[in-house]
């Protein structure tokens, strides 16, 4: 055994090799939204037909359309390590990048690894974190397929994953309607119990982590006509994809401060004054979109709409007669419902 193996006798924690982790290592959406604009402007007149969901508005993941009945569902998600166990890093990566597809209405059949590590990484945690993934792969209704791995100082790790949607049963996040009821399918708050939590908190919230969206997008696909409108909440927080919604759709969403269900220490981190590093690029996001009610809410209440989530729940937009079947199940809860004001969002 040489050197590179035997310092690594101890516990390995693997968010001391990083200095950013989980969808937190996100760019900021403003300056990554002007890019993506630039880059479909300038892809225009060469767009093939059926690209039925591209760069023009984006969305959760692109969808092709390849026959009548079946498009595909292409995503791809990587980012540092926000846990120190390297099989809930491979299990909470794998889970968030399956999601776009859930987002999509879609199902998950095959997936490819996107790696780089220091090149005296442990290859124990390495094997660790592909194995975690394809399992979570696997129950997500597909296969881990390839990959492709670099070097790099700072280990990274996520998936492009391919899944399939019937072409005419497409998930946006346009569509919601004025009166629809905003269900969310998973607390808030990973960033901030990550941040400050108890290890008991932190375990709770990575439970929630590795949980797959696949039920909750498949209850929604079975309401048909009556979800509006879907997105996951990921690195821009409840409240920068909220605002996609709104904006989208033409809608206010009206977010209800009492009803918001966090993690375990994460209203607490907030209300001591705990800010994770998205935070201010998020509130940057929707400056000019975002308001609250100061006579019933404070800046832990906005904290936790900011707080950037990893491997979040899926925001749906839906009658309140789909709101009241999806509410039998405990898994789903309402954060506020859409209003026929000017695209905002407005926490109260």
């Amino acid at each position: 055994m040489d050197s590179a193996d035997t310092q690594f006798s101890l516990p390995l924690k693997l968010t001391e090799w990083t200095s950013c982790g989980g969808c937190a290592a996100k760019w900021g959406a403003s300056l990554l939204t002007d890019l993506v604009t630039e880059l479909a402007n300038g892809a225009q007149s060469t767009i093939d037909p059926a690209l039925l969901v591209g760069l023009a508005p984006f969305d959760d993941a692109a969808v092709y359309q390849v026959s009548d009945d079946v498009a595909l569902v292409s995503t791809t998600d990587f980012f540092p390590p926000l846990v120190d166990d390297p099989d809930d890093f491979g299990a909470i990566s794998a889970a968030n990048a399956c999601s776009d597809v859930f987002a999509m209405g879609g199902r998950v059949v095959m997936a490819v690894n996107i790696a780089a590590f220091p090149e005296h990484f442990p290859r124990e945690a390495i094997s660790t974190i592909f194995a975690a993934a394809a399992r979570v792969v696997a129950l997500a209704g597909g296969s881990v397929a390839g990959g492709h791995t670099i070097r790099n100082p700072e280990p990274i790790f996520g998936l492009a994953v391919q899944g399939v949607v019937d072409p005419k049963k497409i998930f946006r996040k346009a569509g919601a309607k004025a009166g629809d009821v905003a269900l969310l399918s998973k607390p808030l708050g990973t960033g901030l119990t990550l941040a400050a939590g108890t290890d008991e908190e932190k375990l709770m919230a990575i439970v929630g982590m590795r949980k797959l969206n696949r039920v909750a997008s498949e209850q929604l696909q079975q309401l048909g006509e009556a979800v509006h409108g879907v997105t996951d909440v990921t690195g821009y927080g409840l409240a920068g994809h909220g605002w996609e919604m709104a904006q989208r759709s033409g809608v206010q969403l009206v977010l209800r401060a009492s009803w918001l269900r966090a993690y375990a220490g994460a209203r607490e981190a907030a209300s001591a004054g705990v800010r994770t590093g998205g935070d201010p690029r998020n509130r940057a996001y929707v400056a000019e979109h975002f308001s609250f009610d100061a006579t019933t809410t404070d800046d832990s209440s906005v904290a936790l709409c900011m707080d950037p989530q990893t491997s979040g729940g899926l925001l749906a937009a839906v009658t309140p007669e789909a709101a009241e079947k999806l509410l039998q199940d405990e898994m789903w809860f309402k954060v506020g419902e859409f209003s026929s004001a000017p695209a905002s969002v407005h926490l109260r």
